[in-house]
């Protein structure tokens, strides 16, 4: 890939909904269509597939993402990972227990029993005519890294093509193979970013992700790509299986993508290049900026080390190299000074990769929005001629803005590294009034050039958005009116570059009682999908005027049970007009919900049990309604704040 990048330090990332698949399972098998169509480039190659996992609960094993940290698809919207745990699940749990932790559970046989947990995924092919190789793309993770080095705890990912013609080809990678480049620093939000609370990785360990410097207690290869040969017009097998070996409870995964045939051995570099802020939170004047960049040769053929250097990176403005700081996996880094720039020279082997790292300081009284920016420059050589003819400029995995510029298919090679500098104090409150945003259209709201909420787009015979007819202080409101079948729709929230916690939330809101049966359900859920707390309004009938005779209950979900949360109206029913409800963290293992009242204040107020992760963990708000009424009721919604606590 050919690549631009900015990098934004503080850049929210929004919450993408996760596509979970889902189904019943006891050692039995699932048509993988979902999967295969995840990751092939050209679909119509597929004759059929078939996937198995050892989750006698569903197939969790096995998740299509959009995105995950560093993780974003090497071709199309879409890439899948296959786990011994429950993919896509961060393994630094609360309670330490699930599948994916180090202390977790497993799925089928106990700890040290057979079988173990496993995951496999087969696809029948139609090789088209004049190809003879088939590709794909694929990144190895690992929480057995770097303390089971040399163990009998040793995932292991095959990938397997059986061909008529060509035979039986397999690549294997596992802990023990030395393919290993990157540790939990380098993998934020992965899943696999974790650290043990001890500081010590070795054995057994209690995670976190709180990063800290001789914690890192998991692992991955860069990702690379790797090629199998095969035969024009025959049918083909390839099989992608990976299974804990030695125990059952130390999980690893897989990242696989960019499934397509090509009528030659290609030798190709692919470059990425992150960033991230040492000191966490927001990037202020002094904080200290680490850059890792992978070079990965995909190729069947060496990439030599030809004469010059084989990358370069030169500084941006407003920053100063940290002495020392350069460091790479193999071949020799340095620092130029005359030129201020990092120069990597060496060789990289057939189906390998090498790691830089360098770190710089942010100089000192920049102004609120300085921009840095910078980009590295691979050179290799394309046709094995011993002269370094190529370039590919590095990738940063977290930008891409949909556009191609130069008409080479990639969508995401015009992006430079932008590092936004904040000079200022991380909010206590975040509000959205909604009197910024366009009429009829989502909202979005930042803070210091952060975005940190955005809403889904709204969805055909609904009512999801912007509304400046009807609100309750501002100039403006957002409206809703679900129905079932346009459900669900979203408000995304994330305050991770203000290093702060969501500790409450609140907004205004109006309902009416004109209607039909109807509900509206509010899911309030972390970024892995998992519920935090619930709210349910009801339209329940209480006369005979149809439509205008219906009262709205308003409810939250404290364990298993639904509570009423009342206003000052008879049965605490809820009538035309505004109220304020507040949703504020209480402990590590209860909610507090408050009701305001125009004209009377505070009304009610309970104290409900967390449903799951923790509420500062809070990313999205998941709107949905279970009828789909003739007369739908509307909810105005104004004056929405959170209020943070920062991180220490």
């Amino acid at each position: 890939m050919k690549n631009n990048i900015i990098i934004i330090i503080a850049v929210m990332i929004l919450s993408l909904p996760l596509i979970i698949l889902s189904g019943t399972v006891e050692g039995g098998s699932y048509d993988g269509l979902d999967l295969a169509n995840a990751i092939l480039v050209n679909q119509s190659t597929l004759i059929n597939s078939q996937y198995t996992d050892s989750d006698d609960l569903g197939y969790r094993q096995s998740i299509v993402l959009s995105s995950r940290g560093t993780m974003l698809p090497t071709e199309g919207s879409s890439f899948i990972l296959l786990s011994t745990g429950i993919a896509g699940f961060n393994p630094a749990t609360t309670d330490g227990l699930n599948p994916g932790d180090e202390r977790g559970n497993w799925f089928l046989a106990g700890k040290y029993g057979t079988p173990r947990d496993q995951a496999t995924l087969t696809l029948t092919l139609q090789v088209p005519q004049y190809q003879h190789y088939i590709y794909y793309d694929m990144q190895f993770y690992t929480i057995e890294y770097p303390d089971y080095i040399g163990s009998t705890y040793n995932d292991r990912l095959t990938i397997t093509v059986d061909s008529p013609s060509q035979g039986i080809s397999e690549y294997i990678v596992d802990v023990n193979g030395g393919d290993f480049v990157l540790n939990s620093h380098d993998i934020e939000g992965s899943g696999y970013d974790v650290f043990a609370t001890s500081g010590n990785p070795a054995d057994v360990d209690w995670l976190t992700t709180t990063p800290n410097p001789t914690g890192a207690d998991a692992g991955a290869t860069a990702l690379v790509g790797r090629e199998h040969p095969v035969s024009p017009n025959e049918q083909i097998s390839v099989t992608f299986n990976i299974e804990d070996i030695g125990d059952n409870q130390f999980d690893s995964a897989v990242f696989i993508d960019n499934l397509r045939f090509s009528g030659y051995a290609k030798t190709e570099i692919i470059a990425r290049k992150t960033v991230k802020d040492i000191n966490g939170g927001l990037p202020e004047p002094t904080d200290i900026l680490e850059y890792t960049i992978t070079i990965s040769n995909i190729g069947k053929a060496n990439q030599s080390n030809n004469p010059g250097d084989e990358f370069e990176d030169i500084l941006p403005d407003n920053v100063g190299y940290i002495p020392g700081s350069a460091q790479a996996s193999s071949g020799t880094i340095a620092y130029n000074s005359e030129a201020n720039k990092i120069t990597w020279d060496g060789s990289i082997s057939a189906e390998s990769s090498v790691a830089l790292n360098f770190q710089v300081t942010i100089n000192s009284s920049l102004a609120n929005g300085t921009e840095i920016s910078n980009q590295g420059v691979v050179c290799w050589d394309s046709n094995e001629d011993g002269t370094n003819d190529a370039t590919e400029l590095t990738d940063d995995p977290a930008v891409d803005d949909g556009i191609d510029l130069d008409g080479d298919g990639e969508t995401d090679d015009d992006d430079p590294t932008v590092i936004i500098v904040s000079s200022y104090e991380a909010p206590t409150i975040l509000i959205e009034d909604f009197s910024d945003d366009s009429a009829g259209e989502k909202a979005t709201q930042s803070y210091g050039g952060q975005i940190w909420f955005e809403t889904s787009e709204q969805s055909v015979k609904s009512n999801f958005e912007v509304a400046s007819s009807y609100h309750y202080s501002t100039l403006g409101s957002f409206k809703t009116k679900l129905r079932a079948f346009c459900s669900p729709q979203y408000w995304n929230y994330s305050v991770s570059q203000f290093n702060s916690d969501i500790v409450w939330w609140e907004v205004w809101f109006a309902c009416g009682n004109t209607s039909e049966e109807s509900d509206l359900f509010l899911d309030f859920k972390n970024t892995n999908g998992n519920d935090i707390a619930k709210v349910k309004f009801e339209y329940v009938q209480a006369g005979s005027d149809h439509p205008s005779d219906y009262i709205v209950k308003l409810s939250f979900k404290s364990s298993s049970e639904w509570i009423q949360l009342k206003s000052d109206f008879l049965g605490g029913y809820l009538y035309n007009g505004w109220y304020k409800m507040r949703i504020e963290k209480y402990g590590d293992d209860y909610i507090n919900y408050s009701l305001y009242q125009v004209g009377k204040g505070l009304v009610d107020t309970q104290t409900g049990s967390i449903l799951g992760p923790l509420f500062s963990n809070l990313a999205r708000i998941e709107w949905s309604s279970t009828k789909s009424p003739v007369v739908c009721p509307i909810l105005f919604w104004d004056e929405h704040r959170i209020g943070l606590s920062l991180i220490t």
